[in-house]
């Protein structure tokens, strides 16, 4: 079970009125609501971040992923990827990730 805490929300009348006629259990119901808007901003910011990269990624990209591997400390390298798996992508400015023929 997920740890609770109590909190107090002020709502309009109205509102209110039809969270009670749509279920008999309001934190549920606000629950549910606020996750849902937790995970639509998640996306939003994810998807704000693929149009405007940071540039610190942006670099990353560009440089490719065998040379990112290629730059780790051989502790670190060793077993931790492997450059022939997956897709192959580059960033393409206006148009965000799009495979590549490498």
């Amino acid at each position: 079970m997920r740890n609770t805490e109590r909190v107090t929300v002020t709502l309009p009348g109205d509102v209110l009125r039809e969270v009670d006629r749509r279920g008999r259990n309001r934190s549920r119901f606000v629950l549910e609501a606020v996750e849902r808007e937790l995970e639509r901003r998640h996306r939003e910011d994810l998807r704000r971040s693929i149009e405007h990269p940071h540039p610190d990624g942006k670099e990353l990209s560009e440089s490719g992923f065998d040379e990112w591997v290629h730059g780790l400390p051989e502790e670190d390298a060793d077993g931790l990827l492997d450059p022939k798996a997956g897709t192959p992508v580059r960033w393409a400015p206006g148009a965000g990730w799009a495979e590549t023929d490498e």
